[in-house]
């Protein structure tokens, strides 16, 4: 009986315990998103292609197809509220024989103060990969807001990027 008492006991400890050990899941808002089902709202359309064929989620996606180096702008969100926050910048990737390297990259201007960065360079793509999810972030804290957010892909060399399925979500810091 006593045995039993302390089974009950221990059993009912241990499930205390991994409830307070679990991590809360954490709300995201989605600030922009785009699945890219044509060329609406891309910035820099110079050099880059809608491509119906090729894509992550049926929608199709945006195609890159460069000799060179190059910085493509992509989109550009603002008015938000984000102050004492993580955003995080989200896209697909898709590469085709990159010589050098590809991956996301977010500008934040804050008034007053300029343009800072954040670069996915923990994970870089390069040669040929097939669709790779890939996300950089940018922590604020409270006071700071961006009045305006630039959603980049860096391709620092040559080859062929598609991207697909882009956004920009606000999460707790």
């Amino acid at each position: 009986m006593h045995f039993t008492r302390f089974l009950i006991a221990l059993a009912s400890l241990t499930v205390a315990a991994c409830l307070s050990c679990s991590r809360p899941r954490v709300a995201e808002e989605t600030l922009f998103h785009n699945p890219v089902s044509d060329l609406t709202g891309v910035i820099a359309q110079d050099g880059v292609e809608f491509d119906a064929q090729t894509t992550s989620d049926g929608t199709g996606s945006l195609k890159i197809n460069t000799a060179k180096p190059v910085t493509v702008r992509l989109y550009e969100v603002a008015g938000v509220d984000a102050e004492d926050a993580q955003l995080v910048y989200r896209a697909k990737i898709r590469t085709d024989g990159v010589q050098g390297q590809v991956y996301l990259e977010m500008w934040c201007r804050f008034p007053g103060k300029g343009e800072f960065f954040s670069r996915a360079l923990h994970a870089p793509l390069t040669g040929s990969t097939e669709w790779t999810s890939q996300e950089t972030s940018f922590l604020l804290e409270k006071g700071q807001n961006p009045d305006h957010i630039a959603l980049n892909i860096v391709v620092n060399g040559s080859g062929a990027v598609w991207v697909d399925d882009v956004a920009l979500v606000k999460a707790a810091r």
